[in-house]
């Protein structure tokens, strides 16, 4: 999935929809893992961490799910804490944010596009999937 790094975000935030409560403390939700394609749809299941109060770019309030799951970049391999919220008319499915990052990673900020560029040809086998964070 492509993600852009906000240092101005606190939290890290996933476009997910049709967030619904689980068993044993899970959430599920959805998310189309492939920008302006919102034909395939990868159905997921989490552990719900918490649910907070984010204040939002534009500076609309939102309660929000939280998640926590593992990011992986340079080959290395860390938890985050990620919100689930609505970002289709955004242009990048997810955000992350600089708690994310901190201690782990350093910005440079007139780079783009560092880590290897990732195939879909996984998602042409089925339109629905499911995975588990």
């Amino acid at each position: 999935m492509k993600v852009k790094i906000d240092t101005g975000a606190r939290t890290s935030a996933l476009h997910a929809f049709d967030i619904e409560p689980g068993d044993q403390g899970l959430i599920t939700f959805k998310i189309h893992p492939i920008p302006r394609n919102a034909d395939v749809v990868v159905q997921c299941q989490a552990r719900l961490i918490d649910s907070r109060d984010v204040t939002s770019s534009n500076g609309e309030r939102e309660r929000r799910v939280v998640i926590e799951t593992d990011i992986a970049i340079a080959g290395q391999r860390w938890p985050i804490e990620i919100t689930l919220t609505n970002r289709a008319l955004m242009r990048t499915r997810m955000l992350l944010g600089r708690q994310a990052l901190a201690g782990r990673v350093l910005i440079d900020p007139a780079a783009a596009l560092l880590q290897p560029r990732l195939s879909y040809k996984a998602y042409r086998a089925g339109r629905h999937l499911k995975a588990t964070f």
